[in-house]
């Protein structure tokens, strides 16, 4: 290698400037270098300078990507963007003193403006009205960009009064109101309100402070937006990352997974350990499904690609037991392909392993539940020593649970039914023998009967079971439980009530549109009264209204009256104060207070109508323990 040549490498060594690139030319040529020479050494500076601008493309786009993760860590502590908008309405009435304090948002697809945060509001019309471009107060701000102010809404003509909006705003009591605009560059988004019960004036610099929380507002929204834009970036080039960093050692993970498959059967190892192997080696998310989740119309022997998942069936003997589904990984090269093939191979092995030692217990747990339910004048020393065997549990309460597969979208069709309920069953049972319970196949569906957990209640233990279920099936299942039955093995009989009584919460469940999850009646509001076999009234009014039964007794408030006034004036409180016979302000602020004990969608139709028969059976229960 002649000197020029060195010393183009140290020049590239040390970073030096494109301008240094030349001296060797220009040496080499005072020094009476030939023409070949000269040429030879033109053409090793252009590659050095073509390798200079390669290292100097690939600094800067470091740069570029450790700038990129500098700016989501200084934006990861801003709250989140309804977290920030409330705070600053909150700001804007306690800095200005008013009773109330809104903001809404333009909504460009349905052509009006929404409420987005309100503060001091007590009235429901109020919080969720709508107004068309243009009307109202709210409607001129947005129109001429412009803060606007009145101190007597209703007797002010500069603004397009409408039913709709008049009935709002007087049901809220609202007499004096400013509004200023929520801007980003020249577009108005939205508008920002404070607002008072009474007539008043505000001052300019009010105007003027309100008007700076508009602008923290827009930025706040601008800011959460880009937030959100470089959020997504920063993971599009982590996943981008993660795949070029896995493709570099492929050879090395094909080697490393068939070591770990063939210890894993070795060692009696299970169906998840072979997906959870597989999902380290291959990069992505591995699942197995069975052979009712569609996996039966795919090829055996070879992995296919399924829009972004790739699969491989798993089959024995021309059974097809299911799919090896990888996801997160659309571009699978080849020897991947294969890690995905050879252990769908291993699965089936182990499939066929444990099918029969699996159905054997499942049949055995299904026909002890059976007595319970159907016999529960069986022996109830040999229905111990049955459990025991299985090693259910037979201290703790237990819980009855009717469970039902909910496939959406799809056309009945009775092989598919028999095919989704024995899934079903499966589920169930391994599900039951993981908890140390039982399962059995019933009534279009299946039973379970689980142990609660130290702390856990009927509702939790409904609702977990519908989520380990449906994630098992990849569909939805809906679950109903029963009360919690003490001591099962000895009173057989409380089983078949108990399980009555799941089936009328299954049933509820999918009446009231809420299949794919699961409750029990203390779930189901007043309905739940109806459905469970003890009536607890005390304990339904206690969940509804009881904290605030309870602030009436330890402040000698009238909260519980004011609700009862509050419901039969039409949830107006214009009118309850007539009822009451006090000032609007009054009852304005014993709803707010109603609203910190009860959560923010207590006016909501479902919320309210159970409020309101909670509150007739506090009525009759008072009205019983004085006589």
């Amino acid at each position: 290698m002649s000197h020029e040549h060195v010393s183009y490498l140290e020049l590239l060594a040390r970073g030096a400037a494109a301008e240094a690139y030349d001296r060797p030319v220009l040496l080499a040529r005072a020094s009476g270098a030939g023409p070949e020479a000269l040429a030879e050494l033109e053409e090793a500076k252009q590659l050095a300078l073509r390798v200079r601008a390669e290292l100097e493309g690939r600094r800067r786009r470091e740069a570029e990507l450790s700038a990129l993760f500098a700016t989501a860590h200084d934006l990861a502590g801003l709250r989140d963007l309804d977290a920030v908008l409330r705070a600053i309405v909150q700001r804007a009435r306690s800095l200005l003193g008013t009773e109330v304090a809104y903001l809404s948002l333009n909504d460009p697809a349905a052509g009006d403006t929404y409420m987005r945060v309100t503060e001091g509001s007590v009235s429901a019309r109020f919080q969720q009205l709508r107004l068309g471009m243009g009307e109202g107060l709210g409607g001129l701000v947005a129109q001429t960009a412009r803060p606007y102010v009145t101190d007597d809404y209703f007797d002010d003509a500069r603004f397009q009064h409408t039913r709709t909006i008049d009935t709002a705003v007087r049901d809220e009591g609202l007499v004096a109101i400013l509004g200023v605009p929520l801007s980003l560059g020249s577009q108005v988004i939205g508008v920002l309100f404070a607002a008072d019960r009474r007539a008043r004036v505000f001052e300019r610099e009010q105007v003027a402070l309100l008007g700076s929380f508009a602008a923290h507002a827009a930025v706040a929204i601008d800011t959460a937006n880009l937030l959100a834009e470089t959020r997504s970036a920063l993971a599009e080039l982590e996943r981008a990352n993660d795949i070029i960093r896995e493709h570099s050692g492929v050879i090395e993970r094909a080697s490393e997974v068939h070591d770990r498959l063939s210890e894993l059967v070795l060692h009696g190892g299970g169906v998840h350990d072979v997906t959870r192997a597989v999902s380290e080696v291959l990069g992505g998310t591995v699942e197995f499904t069975e052979a009712g989740a569609g996996s039966a119309r795919r090829p055996g022997g070879h992995a296919v690609r399924e829009g972004d998942d790739w699969v491989a069936a798993v089959s024995a003997g021309g059974e097809t037991l299911g799919a090896l589904v990888l996801r997160g990984q659309p571009d699978l090269d080849p020897v991947d392909q294969r890690t995905l093939e050879r252990a769908a191979l291993v699965t089936s092995l182990l499939l066929l392993a444990r099918r029969s030692a699996g159905e054997a217990e499942q049949r055995v747990r299904g026909e002890l539940l059976d007595d319970l339910l159907d016999a529960p004048d069986r022996d109830r020393r040999l229905l111990r020593e049955r459990a025991a065997r299985l090693r259910a549990d037979s201290e703790a309460p237990h819980v009855v649970l009717a469970a039902r597969a909910d496939r959406t979208g799809a056309t009945p069709d009775a092989g598919r039914e028999g095919a989704d309920r024995r899934r079903l069953w499966s589920a169930a049972s391994h599900l039951a023998a993981t908890r140390r319970g039982l399962a059995s196949a019933r009534d279009g569906g299946t039973v379970l009967l689980l142990p609660l957990g130290p702390g856990e209640t009927a509702a939790e233990l409904a609702r977990q079971t519908a989520a380990d279920l449906g994630g098992t099936l990849r569909e939805p299942v809906t679950v109903g439980a029963s009360a919690p039955v003490r001591a099962p093995l000895d009173h057989p009989d409380r089983v078949a009530a108990a399980y009555g009584e799941a089936r009328r919460c299954l049933d509820a469940l999918r009446l009231l549109r809420r299949s794919g999850r699961g409750a029990a009646a203390e779930d189901l509001g007043f309905l739940g009264l109806l459905l469970a076999d003890g009536r607890d009234v005390d304990g339904f009014v206690d969940r509804t209204v009881g904290q605030v039964v309870a602030y009436d007794r330890r402040r000698g408030t009238e909260l519980i009256r004011t609700l009862d006034a509050y419901f039969a004036s039409g949830m107006s409180p214009a009118r309850t104060k007539d009822e009451l016979h006090v000032h609007v302000n009054t009852v304005a602020q014993r709803l707010e207070r109603v609203g910190r004990l009860l959560g923010p969608d207590w006016q909501s139709p479902e919320r309210a109508l159970e409020i309101q028969l909670a509150l007739r059976l506090h009525a009759l229960s008072d009205a019983v323990g004085e006589r």
